[in-house]
């Protein structure tokens, strides 16, 4: 594998380090990669995929050694979300960007919603964001930083039987324009919002007829690809320095659709 070399290595600057939760596989995985081949050095959340982390870590490492580190951490153990940051900082000497892509997403049709489905898809969605977002914070601002949530066009446009996910998400939507603000100027704040990217892993989606409904509802007629996504979050993090406070569709035209 080609040694992949940092932008800012070539100026003489120390590498820059972003950290990812939810890293270990799918869209993850994805942003992982693509921010690494433009010089970050990471640390991977996961919470139960350690095999997959592992593996990630290992091809990245090759590539670069050092470069990639892991944490293991449940988010909806909110007091323990410090100790990303603090994990971070002590790998890295530093953190630049906070990339929230980390997701919990399960049906929950009106009349079957119970306490533990808010707290599980409310606490992965826009919880855990917020105060990671606010442990973050002194690093991102003294760095001039920012952050990265991975949204959804359903926060818009609620999904049919994902009442509390379609919610939380569109709370992320709202944090994220309102951290925009708060964190403003030293630290930008923005948003991605996938369409139709990768199905999930439940049976409920194994269907290809139900599947096909949804790729006939997208102008560009396709699924889009895991780094489709990872494009659009290092164009924010690259190179988009007077954008803040914006989710970016990444959905095949979706959106427009719907």
């Amino acid at each position: 594998m080609q040694k992949s070399e940092s932008r800012n290595d070539q100026n003489g600057d120390p590498p820059r380090v972003a950290l990812i939760t939810g890293g270990a596989k799918r869209v993850g995985a994805a942003i992982a990669r693509c921010l690494h081949a433009a010089g970050y050095q990471l640390m991977i959340h996961y919470r139960s995929s350690e095999g997959e982390a592992r593996m990630l870590q290992a091809v990245l490492n090759d590539a670069r050694p050092g470069s990639v580190a892991l944490v293991q951490a449940d988010l909806l153990n909110i007091e323990g979300l410090n100790s990303l940051v603090d994990e971070t900082v002590r790998s890295f000497g530093r953190l630049d960007v906070l990339v929230n892509n980390a997701s919990s997403f399960t049906p929950t049709p009106v009349g079957e919603i119970t306490k533990k489905d808010w707290d599980d898809l409310i606490g992965s969605n826009l919880l855990a964001p917020l105060f990671l977002s606010q442990a973050a914070m002194p690093q991102l601002r003294a760095h001039r930083g920012c952050i990265v949530n991975i949204v959804d066009i359903h926060a818009d446009r609620p999904m049919k039987n994902y009442v509390v996910y379609s919610t939380a998400k569109a709370g992320l939507a709202n944090l994220t324009k309102s951290l925009a603000r708060e964190l403003a100027p030293e630290v930008r704040v923005n948003g991605v919002a996938p369409g139709a990217i990768t199905w999930p892993e439940d049976a409920s989606w194994q269907d290809e007829l139900a599947r096909q409904r949804i790729i006939n509802t997208v102008p560009l007629r396709r699924v889009g690809d895991p780094d489709d996504i990872a494009r659009a979050v290092l164009f924010l993090v690259d190179d988009a320095p007077y954008v803040t406070g914006h989710i970016l569709n990444v959905d095949g035209g979706r959106s427009a659709h719907l």
